[in-house]
């Protein structure tokens, strides 16, 4: 399943380095994904001017989309819940921003547990809850 950009307040497209899969000598599934976060993002326009910083909101909405774009089995999820979210560091233009996730089973659908990282460090820490879509 591919992430769908057309609400997305992100232009940045999913880059998807490992889909769900198991890691060697772990037992649950992981994931990682990139986006390039480009200088010309429209949320940098006013989020701080003469200083831009990618919103935290954004942040949350790549998790998202990260997700989407490496759901394990069909990938027929839906978004149930915004679990938690920590902010950590900042995204400027012009980074890439790294989300590695950790996906368990969970009630009816996942538990998805992000870090999303540039090359300075971990920018944020987001936990998302996922059900499972039954496709007639």
């Amino acid at each position: 399943m591919t992430a769908n950009t057309t609400n997305s307040p992100v232009r940045a497209v999913p880059e998807v380095v490992r889909r769900a899969s198991a890691d060697a000598g772990q037992s649950g599934l992981s994931s990682e994904v990139r986006f390039r976060i480009a200088p010309e993002e429209p949320v940098f326009a006013g989020h701080y001017p003469d200083f831009p910083i990618f919103p935290g909101v954004c942040v949350v909405e790549c998790a998202h989309r990260a997700a989407l774009a490496t759901a394990p089995g069909d990938g027929a999820i839906a978004l149930r819940a915004l679990e938690s979210a920590r902010f950590i560091g900042p995204v400027f233009p012009g980074d890439v921003l790294t989300v590695r996730a950790d996906w368990k089973a969970a009630d009816g659908g996942w538990t998805y547990t992000a870090t999303a990282a540039t090359e300075r460090g971990t920018s944020a820490k987001v936990r998302l809850g996922f059900r499972t879509e039954v496709t007639p």
